[in-house]
């Protein structure tokens, strides 16, 4: 099954023409229904609530549209609690999930009326010497073990840095219990970018069951049960999208098997997605400006690893389409390189196209998450552009290129003048 770009060879000849490759661009129109769709897939829970995963693509733009869709923001730091405040979020429409968090993170949060989220129980004595303890907070849950689907294993907890285990995550709710905290959440995430209509519904039985159990050790109010992110994204062009209805549905039925015979079909649930809610829905557009022909066959585009870094940093695989050769032949094998001084530097590796020419533009699908947020500016290469293709077919610039005066802004060349 072939992935078709949002954005024709037309259109981008006419982009470059005031906005110059590399630049990422982004579909307004499918972003908004695929919250849409979330939206519908979990309206049966009165109290749902999605928390976009800001890592994933930190641009007040896109937050801005999602908020219009009545989305909240995921903040794992300072910075980004800046950013859901800039566009209007407040109190409970954020979520604050950290860890080895900083003083000034949890003052700011607590300020904003955030969602606190403890990664660990060591933060409930830390967090006390810094704010009061609201009424609704938040524990991350970590099972331990292989997280398994069918006997598959999807990824392994017990390796993963965050969360409490279950011994501690009754000890952190009787400590909070006495702290006054009225209400509480259950947070976790077990695996990254599932590619399965089953992951979410294994996840929510897990903690549904955790969750009954807390509550009668524990005699705690227990709101809600976020379910953090993990939906992923088929990035192979063979792979089957996961379907959110199903999903849904899915949660849906071990809420009714769980927690509704043990009355607690008032709790909430959330989601913390990410991946989900914006990759497929932003292209990397590159223009081909030289080949080499050694004992490979090399295409070298103006964008490189600082504008994608997933392909060099995990050999990940992000599909490639030649704007305006979408029907000829994928009879030429082709290593596709940036420019960067690491050999990793490469989008794709034997990877059959059509023939490629000097000055033809290339769609790298599936950066709208994880893309331009990993960047970073190794040889003195800069950040690229951000552009937002609106439902009206105009396309509007949410973030300029960086020039060399930001490369230099954070340094004073004073102290290096000759006296």
């Amino acid at each position: 099954m072939e992935k078709k770009p949002f954005v024709t060879l037309e259109q981008v000849q006419e982009i470059v023409k005031q906005y110059p490759t590399p630049f990422h661009i982004y579909d307004e129109k499918g972003i908004r229904e695929n919250a849409r769709k979330l939206k519908k897939a979990f309206s049966w829970n009165k109290g749902f609530q999605e928390y976009f995963a800001v890592k994933a693509t930190p641009n007040p733009y896109l937050m801005k549209i999602l908020k219009e869709e009545g989305i909240g923001a995921d903040c794992s730091s300072y910075t980004e609690l800046l950013l859901a405040e800039r566009i209007g979020l407040k109190g409970k429409e954020i979520m604050f999930s950290s860890n080895v968090t900083p003083e000034e993170d949890f003052r700011l949060a607590a300020q904003m009326g955030a969602v606190i989220n403890f990664d660990d129980i060591t933060h409930i004595d830390f967090y006390e010497k810094i704010a009061p303890f609201p009424e609704t907070m938040c524990c991350r849950y970590n099972p331990g073990g292989d997280f398994k689907i069918h006997n598959q294993i999807m990824d392994s907890p017990q390796d993963a840095k965050y969360g409490m285990t279950r011994s501690h995550m009754k000890e952190a709710f009787l400590k909070l219990k006495e702290k006054g905290v009225k209400h509480f959440g259950i947070h976790s995430f077990l695996a990254s970018n599932t590619v399965t209509n089953d992951y979410y519904p294994t996840l929510a039985k897990l903690l549904f069951e955790t969750a009954v159990e807390l509550q009668k050790e524990t005699g705690v109010h227990i709101a809600f049960i976020n379910l953090s992110g993990g939906v992923g994204v088929p990035y192979l062009p063979e792979q089957e999208s996961n379907d959110i209805m199903v999903i849904g549905e899915g949660v849906r039925k071990a809420f009714e098997e769980v927690l509704v015979p043990a009355g607690m079909g008032d709790i909430a649930i959330f989601t913390e997605l990410g991946r989900f809610m914006l990759a497929p829905y932003g292209h990397l557009i590159a223009k081909a400006i030289h080949e080499k022909h050694t004992y490979k066959e090399y295409i070298g585009l103006d964008a490189c690893a600082v504008d994608l870094m997933r392909p060099a940093m995990y050999r990940a695989y992000h599909h490639i389409t030649v704007l305006g050769k979408e029907d000829m032949p994928c009879d030429y094998v082709y290593d596709v390189t940036g420019g960067l001084c690491e050999n990793n530097d490469k989008f794709a590796i034997d990877r059959k196209l059509p023939k490629i020419e000097i000055g033809d533009y290339l769609a790298l699908h599936d950066t709208g998450a994880h893309g331009f947020s990993m960047g970073y500016n190794y040889n003195g290469k800069l950040r690229s552009a951000e552009l937002l293709l609106k439902e009206n077919g105009e396309v509007k610039m949410i973030r300029r290129a960086e020039t060399p005066e930001d490369y230099f802004a954070t340094l004073d060349f004073s102290g290096l003048e000759e006296k």
